[in-house]
């Protein structure tokens, strides 16, 4: 068997691996099925039962995201020097404690430590170590459709840990939940962080395009670098938008589901799961033939026009499952491409040495949007009993950030719309160093 054989099937190896992770600590989108757990209990009160203030509950997700993306930094700068495998198995470890912790009480403050700080570090320290191997092992040709299928499996995981997480709620209660789920998928990243390996010094993933590859190579910055560029903040508040007003709607499925949905509501967790990997592989190929900031652009718009469009079904107007199941679907898929464009960005405009650490320097906006809008939302529906003011503040910060994502695009490139790969990517680096 040829070298390039080899290579190649260890790159999808590592891919795959990469996917299975992050179907493991997908575990955050179905938050939304614990959260109906706990006001269910704190309606019922009596012994045992959780005692949180209702605009708290959310207090653990919003943490769990804020310590997911800090945590980023770290783990990815861990990835750069010692190699995903360790780092992603230390990320399983905190999953596993992280869970085990909560399972003990029903006291606000163990599960903030627990889903909010530990849950959150393992889900940084495994994603941080899924993605930037498998990207390492192809050609940019190939970043925005690999970077895609590696996140796919963060989105797609509810698809059956919400019915599992249902089951177990009703079989066991949630703290025995938490302690089966925690054991799981820490025994699930762990074995599965073994296969992740970066390719050997002086690997190139297309030999057939050497001489392309270096006209057209990415020069590598550090971290401090990036920090100094225009684009990165253009970036960041972009991510910080998308990533938060995905979230918010994310976070609050189950709830708004309950009212035409029932005992049922769970399934719309399941339901959009599928939206939100399809977006993030959808959204890679597309940003592979177009570019990313036309894909983002597009992505933007959509999702402001979707939050808006929502209005009369979320505050009652115009109640209608099927409906509400299909927004709340397509919304999820729009917040989806995130997932695939931003980290495609980041190797596209500031190679792959420093990776793992740029990227979580970016992801640090995921974070910081999840936290914030997350928390906005929770607080204005504890006020006005629905989340119409929560679509309205969503809808506008998404068109900002389209606007925002306009300075994106390479000029250069609009010129021809026949620009092969390869040139267009130096392209856009000309345009960013133009900056």
């Amino acid at each position: 068997m040829s070298t390039t054989s080899i290579s190649y099937r260890r790159g999808w190896t590592v891919a795959l691996s990469g996917t299975a992770i992050n179907l493991a600590l997908g575990v955050l989108y179905a938050w939304s099925i614990f959260k109906g757990a706990i006001t269910d209990s704190i309606k019922a009160g009596g012994e045992g039962a959780f005692t949180w203030d209702k605009a708290s509950v959310n207090d653990p997700y919003a943490l769990a995201c804020l310590a997911f993306a800090f945590s980023m930094i770290i783990a990815g700068r861990m990835q750069d020097k010692i190699g995903p495998r360790a780092t992603c198995i230390i990320g399983g470890l905190f999953v596993a404690s992280g869970f085990l912790v909560a399972s003990t009480s029903t006291n606000y403050w163990m599960w903030i430590v627990g889903f909010g700080v530990l849950v959150g570090l393992g889900m940084g320290f495994g994603y941080s170590a899924a993605t930037p191997p498998a990207l390492r092992w192809f050609p940019p040709a190939k970043t925005g459709l690999i970077a895609g299928i590696v996140v796919s499996g963060f989105g797609l995981a509810p698809v059956y840990i919400a019915p599992l997480s249902n089951y177990l709620l009703k079989s066991f209660g949630i703290l025995q939940s938490m302690l089966i789920l925690g054991i799981a998928f820490g025994i699930i990243v762990c074995a599965f962080g073994m296969l992740l390996s970066n390719p050997p010094a002086g690997y190139v993933a297309d030999p057939n395009a050497k001489a392309v590859a270096k006209k057209s190579a990415v020069e590598d910055k550090t971290p401090s670098q990036i920090l100094k560029t225009g684009s990165f903040y253009t970036l960041w508040v972009c991510f910080f938008i998308g990533a938060g007003a995905g979230l918010m709607v994310i976070g609050s499925a189950t709830g708004m589901a309950k009212a035409s949905l029932g005992e049922w509501a769970f399934l719309v967790v399941a339901v959009m799961s599928i939206g939100n990997a399809a977006g993030r592989i959808i959204a890679g190929v597309v940003s592979d033939k177009i570019g990313r900031a036309n894909t983002l652009v597009i992505m933007l718009v959509f999702q402001a026009a979707l939050m808006f469009a929502a209005i009369p079904v979320v505050d009652g107007t115009y109640s209608n499952a099927l409906v509400l199941v299909l927004m709340v679907t397509f919304m999820v898929f729009n917040y989806g491409t995130n997932l695939s464009l931003f980290p495609s960005f980041a190797k596209d405009l500031w190679g792959v040495k420093n990776y793992g650490m740029n990227y979580g320097v970016l992801f640090t906006a995921w974070g910081v949007g999840a936290f914030a809008l997350v928390k906005v939302a929770e607080i204005l529906k504890a006020k006005t009993g629905n989340f119409t003011m929560s679509f309205v503040v969503a809808g506008v910060l998404l068109m900002i950030g389209a606007m925002l994502a306009n300075s994106l695009r390479p000029k250069a490139a609009e010129k021809t719309a026949s620009v092969p790969v390869a040139l267009e990517e130096e392209l856009v680096l000309e345009s960013v160093k133009a900056e």
